[in-house]
């Protein structure tokens, strides 16, 4: 019975760290992950019954997440701004490189969650 326990507590785990790659809206589970162990650390510190790998990996994902989201967020806005003003051939430009980012970002998103998908752990403890 141990081992069933053990087993839906690992497909739970995985389950919620997959959502924090679902594109976009992955975001939202992983602020409130980093915003809540934030404010509990003091309380963490002082419990030990607290598995600190399960919740260590739930932190590098969510980090992990949130700084993929950024980093396209950021790109998706300037290369936005950067194709309003300008010629027609540099607009395209910048869009083009705008569908390259946005589908890296997706691909990337989706490489984390098939991974998570195969019960492989990404990060080392």
């Amino acid at each position: 019975m141990s081992n069933s326990s053990d087993l839906q507590r690992q497909t739970e785990q995985h389950l919620q760290l997959w959502i924090y790659f679902l594109p976009v809206v992955g975001i939202i589970p992983a602020i409130w992950t980093l915003v809540q162990a934030k404010s509990e650390t003091p309380q963490k510190q002082n419990n030990p019954f607290i598995d600190s790998g399960e919740a260590l990996q739930q932190l590098k994902a969510s980090r992990l997440s949130l700084n993929l989201t950024l980093i396209w967020l950021c790109s998706y806005l300037l290369l936005s701004c950067g194709a309003v003003d300008g010629t027609e051939i540099m607009t395209f430009r910048f869009l083009y490189a705008n569908a390259i980012i946005t589908t890296g970002y997706f691909v990337a998103c989706t490489f984390m969650m098939s991974r998570l998908g195969k019960k492989k752990r990404f990060f080392a403890e």
